[in-house]
């Protein structure tokens, strides 16, 4: 029972502010106050989970070989530094083609003659979450070779 409650208490408690932004950007107020409470809320439940661990709910996998070289932390390190490669790769190719996407309709309505210059600018955007990808997958390989996958 205590593993279906404690759930539902946390979503309860990150729910609220957004629900007490609502109410203010309906009533024409400002949402600041209620996203800094959001802020608070999610850090501190953040840190009760990091600081009180429930017993009995979280299981470890079995030692072995293979399982205990998987999680090492130079493992760890490696598949943490793959997926910020990807995430941060892929968060500024967004920017990127936010950027040029606008400005190529932009061009496009001006001039229709355009569109193919301004595609490839789009394209070159997309590119950057490319390379984090083959970035992430070089380092996943390396490191599977490093533990003896």
């Amino acid at each position: 029972m205590l593993i279906f409650i404690l759930p539902l208490i946390v979503v309860v408690l990150l729910m609220v502010p957004f629900i007490l932004m609502a109410k203010r950007i309906r009533n024409g107020g400002s949402p600041k106050k209620a996203f800094i409470g959001n802020l608070c809320t999610f850090f501190g439940v953040m840190g009760l989970a990091l600081l009180l661990p429930i017993g009995k709910l979280v299981f470890a996998a079995e030692e072995s070989g293979s399982v205990t070289a998987a999680l090492s932390t130079g493992a760890g390190m490696g598949y943490l530094g793959a997926a910020l490669a990807v995430g941060l790769a892929c968060v500024g190719s967004g920017i990127a083609v936010s950027a040029g996407a606008s400005a190529a309709i932009g061009a496009t309505s001006e001039n229709p003659d355009a569109f193919v210059k301004s595609l490839i600018f789009v394209v070159l955007g997309e590119g950057i979450a490319l390379y984090g990808l083959l970035i992430a997958i070089l380092i996943i390989s390396n490191v599977g070779k490093a533990i003896g996958i």
